[in-house]
């Protein structure tokens, strides 16, 4: 999308370096010179902000693994040790855990993003399944994480969602096995966790290289979700509108982060993950991270143990063909009416789920959740499909250029009017 290069070496080593590893040449491509639509609104900064925190993650990681002890002995004592006598160890500790709940509060975010304004369709399907991979990655290392500093909810949530392998028939206890390193939960577990909880972000970087590599091959979707047209009227350079858009939220997003990082740093965890872990005394109610909430209310929506983990790992496996279950030609739903009420829907079925996954599974609650599963999967096997055949979508904009500054006359490139705002109302 980008085209041919634009950058020009003025100094004698810049010509040197470019002439043998032209990393300048590719950063002044990409982050620069490079062409966005110039009707991005704010919901597309948050794939910097992701950025950002994985950076953050990583480093913060780094750091408290120099003081952390992977032994079931110490671990508990490691990491009291760590927020009480290591310089500024409780800043990293409430920096790691309560960043890994800002990277999933932007990672829902671009996700629903993505899911609003059809970001998935071609040419960038992909693009969507490198972000599903990552995704993926991500709870992995998110669960693993969970478990090291080994109090009574690491051990219960690691117990729990570790023998939910042993429903697969055959080779599911020899997994469990694996997992444990034994014949329970115990010091082998622990090291195996750490070992992946530090090794997984790195392949979470490389799948985010590929998946910014796609971006730039397919180019950025955008609200009306119409294709560039024309790059000198389409498009704006990312340097620096976009670098002050995506600056600004950041600091939005990083006020909201450092509000919980210095005032209510225990708020998203659990007070029973102050306690070490004892196998002989089970936690009243066993809950994951609040991330995993949604899917844990669907785990628990079927009775049968293998029926619930098959459709626990669907909810996500969906998401990998959505590119082919939406069969509308149009992308945004900003020009889909009733796509769009289907998607607030949609919407709530996942706060209700995350809302359940917090109760206990008894009673009204499981009702409930099998409900919204059923609301969950009908939305991308059902609502989708069929909406794509039967509904009729709003007239789409010319091009980028037209929504944004008014309707064009003639195709001469006049402007008819004032200039609309930057942002369009993408409520349609």
């Amino acid at each position: 999308m980008s085209g041919p290069s634009s950058y020009v070496p003025k100094l004698g080593i810049a010509k040197w370096l470019d002439a043998r590893l032209p990393l300048p040449r590719l950063m002044y491509d990409s982050f620069v010179a490079y062409p966005v639509p110039r009707n991005l609104n704010y919901f597309w900064t948050f794939g910097g902000i992701l950025m950002l925190m994985l950076v953050s993650q990583i480093l913060t990681g780094v750091i408290l693994a120099m003081h952390y002890t992977p032994h079931a002995t110490l671990a508990f004592t490691s990491v009291e040790g760590i927020m009480r006598d290591v310089e500024y160890g409780w800043l990293m500790r409430y920096m790691h855990a309560n960043g890994a709940s800002m990277f999933f509060i932007a990672v829902y975010i671009h996700i629903f993003r993505g899911l609003y304004y059809g970001s998935y369709k071609a040419p960038r399907e992909v693009l969507w399944i490198l972000g599903v991979i990552i995704f993926l990655l991500m709870m992995a290392t998110a669960f693993m994480g969970y478990v090291l500093p080994w109090g009574q909810m690491s051990f219960w949530g690691a117990t729990v969602i570790t023998n939910l392998f042993s429903a697969f028939p055959i080779v599911g206890e020899t997994i469990v096995t694996f997992l444990w390193g034994g014949y329970s939960v115990d010091n082998p577990t622990l090291t195996r966790f750490f070992s992946l909880h530090f090794l997984l972000p790195f392949m979470i970087f490389g799948v985010v290289i590929l998946h910014v590599w796609a971006l730039h091959v397919t180019g950025q979707n955008n609200p009306t979700g119409v294709e560039v047209k024309a790059v000198a009227k389409d498009t704006i350079p990312f340097t620096p509108y976009a670098t002050i858009k995506d600056a600004f939220a950041l600091v939005l997003f990083f006020a909201f982060f450092a509000y919980f990082l210095f005032f209510i740093p225990n708020y998203l965890g659990h007070a029973d993950n102050y306690i070490p872990a004892n196998p002989a005394v089970t936690p009243a109610h066993i809950v994951p991270e609040w991330y995993f909430l949604p899917f844990y209310a669907i785990l628990r929506a079927v009775p049968d143990k293998l029926g619930g983990v098959l459709l626990m790992f669907a909810a996500i496996a969906v998401l990998v063909v959505l590119p082919w279950l939406d069969t509308s030609k149009v992308r945004s739903m900003s020009y889909r009416p009733l796509a769009r009420q289907c998607f607030w829907a949609f919407a709530v079925t996942c706060v209700m789920l995350g809302w359940l996954g917090s109760r206990p599974a008894e009673g009204i609650y499981v009702t409930l959740s099998q409900l919204f599963t059923a609301l969950y999967f009908a939305y991308f096997l059902i609502a989708l499909p069929l909406l794509g055949l039967f509904e009729t979508p709003k007239k789409l904009p010319g091009s980028i250029a037209e929504s944004v500054l008014g309707k064009m006359k003639g195709g001469s490139g006049a402007v008819v009017g004032a200039a609309a705002p930057a942002e369009p109302n993408t409520k349609g």
